[in-house]
């Protein structure tokens, strides 16, 4: 009898957390693809995913960025949802980092990616749905979606990629000539890189 208290503690604690209320918090409105804001004033930076550029300071937008950041607020503004996290909550700028679930549980990290209105951007140690999202990403890729349905020219240059960061460096980036070799991927176009996981770095933009 002694020997089956440990284990029916068990079950019984997973069963009481089994049934704990799902926390839904309501989204106030969207920055962009990838950001939001939340009713509690907390930003939020979707956790897996970067979504082109929108234009600051007089810059030009980046392609598809307009419509990325309209399609995240057809999703989710004025809508509740629930918020996971990985290894990491918060980033530098202090943003919340975070998997975000409908209350029909689809993911828009996710979502964005299969529309082909966001990439995977990998970052370790938060790699819980990689595969998810790069599976989300191929076939966005293959539908030529979004993003995809205009391939940037090749110039028949290689790129660098680290296993490390999963990021890929035009070869004069002076990041990417820090990869070690243990690390150093080639890639020959940067569609290749994508397909991988890998995303572009922010310093020399390949």
């Amino acid at each position: 009898m002694n020997r089956k208290h440990p284990l029916m503690l068990l079950l019984l604690v997973t069963l009481i957390f089994s049934f704990a209320p799902v926390t839904y918090e309501q989204v106030a409105s969207v920055y962009d693809g990838d950001t939001i804001l939340l009713n509690s004033g907390e930003k939020v930076r979707y956790l897996g995913i970067d979504a082109p550029e929108i234009g600051r300071k007089g810059e030009k937008d980046e392609f598809m960025s307009m419509a990325s950041r309209d399609y995240n607020s057809y999703l989710v503004t004025h809508k509740k949802v629930r918020l996971e996290l990985d290894e990491e909550e918060r980033d530098a700028y202090d943003r919340l980092l975070a998997y975000v679930f409908l209350e029909n549980d689809d993911m828009i990290n996710a979502v964005m990616v299969k529309q082909g209105l966001a990439w995977v951007m990998a970052r370790k140690p938060n790699l819980k749905y990689f595969t998810l999202l790069l599976n989300a990403q191929r076939s966005a890729m293959k539908e030529g979606l979004g993003i995809w349905s205009r391939e940037a020219a090749e110039s028949g240059r290689r790129y660098l990629g680290s296993r490390e960061s999963y990021r890929f460096h035009r070869p004069e980036c002076v990041f990417g000539e820090q990869i070690q070799p243990h690390n150093l991927l080639i890639f020959e176009k940067r569609r290749e890189a994508f397909w991988e996981g890998f995303s572009p770095c922010k310093h020399c933009r390949p």
